[in-house]
């Protein structure tokens, strides 16, 4: 893992004795109250002794016999339930205690500091349909607990369906274990789950340092700071509007430096001169645009027009252009493929965006992209603070 790369969650969320401690608390049961007859209370109370003698077996055996007896009162049945429920959770043996019994012994041994046992409880657990999210966080943590990081990852990407403290966890035993794939489909899956711009700050930190990046695709990955809100710096807009008059798009460039300007980042002399320029130069592309279009041949030089006039919050245009340019089979498809989904983004067709991207496949760069646009298109605003595309000024 290079210098560069971003800094993990510091620690993983581990849950302390005490969170876990009440379900370790059992209780005995008064067997033979007051309303039991002999013929019930009697073997709850024999129940009760072989279950502090650790004879389970012999314990449900004579909660048996109670349950045996006809006629029972309602007294009667619940005091059965109750020495019933204490022996099933004491032995923690899912077959005699059920559910209770098998989440009880994952909780005592996790306090014991037993994670081979908590494993095995939780894949018991598992098999009986009772493991819940609760349990999986305790699992997935007694994997990273005993060092066993690749079975933590491992563990959590069988889950299918894992809540953020557990992805975290995958996350961090991934760092530990210079594994960027799956620390990237974990920080993925945050993101879908949750949308926090802490999330993107960091997959996007990623997505930055793959090797051979194009200055397009650095300015691809920068407009995704921009629908997601997490341009952060100066440099981050100053970077973007440089990539952005270098490559063509002074428009978009004009409205980033505008945006950097109203966040109060960019005051200085130098912001002030870059922003001058941007706005000469959109000025002079906007009246040219539609000669631009007139003048594409082919699919590239489309595509490049339809870059222009999402940038310049021209997206339902863009869609249009980009289409006609995806006819034209450009040379440079994942930029294509890329400028379509973001068009189609901006234009609120999302889930035309998310076709459209999730087709780009294959290695390198241009995919990666694709998806991360993919990945927003899917949820462009769940519990994050979003900035809109660049909007066309009236």
């Amino acid at each position: 893992m290079n210098a560069n790369k971003f800094q993990a969650v510091a620690a993983a969320f581990l849950l302390s004795t005490a969170a876990l401690g009440a379900g370790a608390l059992l209780a005995t049961v008064p067997a033979y109250a007051a309303g039991l007859r002999p013929e019930v209370g009697v073997p709850l109370q024999a129940a009760e002794a072989a279950a502090a003698k650790g004879d389970y077996k012999g314990a449900m055996d004579d909660v048996t016999k109670a349950e045996a007896v006809a006629n029972k009162t309602s007294d009667e049945t619940s005091a059965i339930a109750s020495v019933k429920a204490y022996v099933g959770a004491k032995s923690g043996d899912i077959s005699l205690g059920g559910a209770a019994a098998g989440k009880t012994k994952l909780t005592n041994d996790y306090n014991a500091k037993n994670y081979a046992g908590v494993i095995a409880d939780g894949d018991a657990l598992k098999k009986a349909g009772a493991l819940d999210a609760a349990d999986a966080q305790v699992v997935a943590q007694s994997y990273y607990l005993s060092g066993n990081k690749a079975g933590c990852i491992k563990y959590v990407k069988g889950l299918g369906d894992a809540d953020e403290t557990t992805l975290q966890l995958q996350m961090k035993c991934a760092y530990d274990t210079n594994d960027d794939a799956d620390q990237r489909d974990a920080l993925e899956q945050l993101v879908a789950r949750t949308g926090k711009a802490d999330y993107w700050t960091q997959l996007l930190k990623m997505a930055e340092t793959t090797k051979g990046l194009t200055d397009h695709q650095s300015l691809d990955i920068y407009r995704i700071k921009y629908l997601t809100g997490t341009l952060a710096t100066k440099d981050d807009y100053i970077n973007m509007a440089q990539l952005d008059l270098q490559l063509g798009f002074p428009q978009e460039a004009s409205a980033v430096m505008d945006k950097g300007t109203a966040s109060g980042l960019l005051s200085d002399d130098r912001s002030k001169k870059l922003q001058a320029l941007a706005k000469q130069q959109a000025a002079q592309a906007a009246s040219g645009q539609a000669a631009a279009l007139a003048a594409a041949k082919d699919g590239d030089a489309m595509v490049k027009v339809a870059e222009q006039q999402a940038g310049a919050g021209n997206a339902k245009d863009a869609v249009t252009t980009a289409k006609s340019a995806m006819a034209k089979s450009p040379k440079d498809k994942d930029q294509a493929v890329i400028v379509l989904g973001w068009s189609q983004v901006a234009a609120g067709q999302g889930s035309d965006a998310v076709k459209t991207l999730s087709a780009d496949k294959g290695d390198g760069a241009g995919p990666m992209i694709a998806h991360l646009y993919a990945i927003y298109a899917a949820h462009p605003g769940a519990g994050a603070a979003t900035e809109a595309a660049p909007t066309k000024k009236k």
